[in-house]
C-alpha cells in the first residue's frame, strides 16, 4: 500500500469532528474534578484541553454538557479511553485525545442530535 492509500484509509476511519464554540467543561464522574474543556467532539471520540496529563490508556467516566441552538444544555455521560496526550502551547495545559468506549442509548441519541446541529 502506498502512502496516499494509507492516508486515505486513515481519513476514512476518522469520524467527522465538530468544534465546540463555547467553553464546555467536562467532569470526571468518579472524582467530580474538571478534566478540561472540549476542543472537538465526534460520535467516536473527543479532544480535551486540560490542566493535567491523563494516564496513558486510562479509562474515565465523563459527564459533558451539549448546548442546543436555544441555549439549553443536555448532559451526557460517556466512558472513554485515553489515546494520546501532549503539552499544549501553554506550559500548564495538555491536549488529550479520547475514544468513546461506552455510551447509553439515550446519551447516544443526544450526542447524534447535537452533532447534526448546524456549526
Amino acid at each position: 500500500m502506498n502512502r496516499a492509500d494509507h492516508d486515505h484509509q486513515r481519513e476514512e476511519r476518522r469520524a467527522r469532528r465538530k468544534s465546540v464554540d463555547v467553553v464546555t467543561e467536562v467532569t470526571d464522574v468518579i472524582t467530580g474534578l474538571t478534566m478540561g474543556q472540549i476542543g472537538n467532539l465526534s460520535g467516536t471520540g473527543m479532544l480535551l484541553i486540560g490542566p493535567m496529563a491523563p494516564r496513558s490508556e486510562a479509562i474515565y467516566q465523563l459527564r459533558l454538557p451539549l448546548t442546543d441552538t436555544s441555549g439549553f444544555s443536555h448532559h451526557i455521560e460517556v466512558g472513554v479511553q485515553e489515546q494520546w496526550h501532549e503539552h499544549a502551547a501553554s506550559a500548564d495545559q495538555f491536549w488529550a485525545g479520547y475514544r468513546i468506549i461506552a455510551i447509553t442509548e439515550e446519551s447516544e441519541v443526544k450526542l447524534q442530535a447535537w452533532l447534526a446541529l448546524p456549526a
